[in-house]
C-alpha cells in the first residue's frame, strides 16, 4: 500500500512537470526542464539519504513542480519583488504537491511533513528541511552553477556561492567539496569560502 502510494504520487509529480513547455538538452536528448530538475534533485537526495523516506521522496520530487506556471515577471522588480516571488512559490509548490499526496491517500502527518519541507520551513532546525536544502544547493553547485557563470561576473558569483553555502549543513558542504567543477569555478568557490571564513573570524555583513 504505502508503495503504491508513493508511486502514484512520483507519477502525479512526473506528469505535471513534463508539461513544462521549456525544454533542455542533457545526455543526447531533450527533456522539460523541471522534470530534468525534478530528477536531479532525487538523485542527490539518495547520494544522502540512502533510504528516505516516501516524504522526503516526495518533496525533493514536488520542489520546482510546475514552477513555469508562477513567472518571476508577474512579481515586481527588485529584492522586495524576488522575495515575494520567491514566497509565493513555496506556497504554491507545497499546495501542489499536497494535492498530489491527498489524490494518492497520504494521511495528514505525511502530507504536513512535506508541506514543511517544500516550504522551507525550519531550515538549520529541522533535519528534512535542512536535507531538501542540501540536495537544492548540491543541484545547483553541480548543474546551474556554470550557467550562471556565464552571465555574472566573478564578484556576483562569490557572492552566490557565499550564500549558498550559508544554507547548506556539514554534510551537504562536504558534498559539496567533492564536485568536479572546472578550474575557474573552484577558484571562484575557493575565493567565496576563504571570504566566508574571514567573516566568521570576526568581520559582520
Amino acid at each position: 500500500m504505502s508503495k503504491d502510494r508513493l508511486s502514484k504520487a512520483i507519477a502525479a509529480i512526473d506528469q505535471a512537470d513534463s508539461e513544462d513547455p521549456i525544454w533542455e538538452f542533457w545526455q543526447g536528448k531533450e527533456t522539460p526542464k523541471e522534470l530534468l530538475y525534478s530528477n536531479r534533485m532525487t538523485e542527490w537526495l539518495w547520494k544522502l539519504d540512502p533510504s528516505p523516506s516516501a516524504a522526503r521522496q516526495i518533496a525533493a520530487r514536488a520542489q520546482h513542480i510546475r514552477r513555469w506556471t508562477v513567472p518571476r515577471e508577474d512579481f515586481p522588480a527588485g529584492r522586495e519583488g524576488y522575495l515575494r516571488w520567491r514566497t509565493s512559490l513555496y506556497r504554491f509548490h507545497a499546495d501542489q504537491a499536497e494535492a498530489i499526496m491527498r489524490e494518492a491517500g497520504y494521511e495528514e502527518e505525511s502530507i504536513a511533513v512535506v508541506r514543511k519541507m517544500v516550504g522551507k520551513q525550519g531550515i538549520k532546525r529541522d533535519p528534512d528541511v535542512q536535507l531538501l536544502e542540501d540536495v537544492a544547493c548540491l543541484v545547483f553547485l553541480e548543474h546551474y552553477f556554470p550557467a550562471f557563470a556565464e552571465k555574472h561576473d566573478e564578484e556576483k558569483m562569490i557572492g552566490i556561492v557565499r550564500k549558498t553555502w550559508k544554507k547548506m549543513s556539514e554534510v551537504g558542504r562536504n558534498a559539496a567539496l567533492s564536485l568536479q567543477l572546472t578550474e575557474e569555478l573552484a577558484a571562484v568557490v575557493g575565493k567565496a569560502l576563504n571570504l566566508t571564513e574571514e567573516k566568521s573570524d570576526g568581520e559582520t555583513e
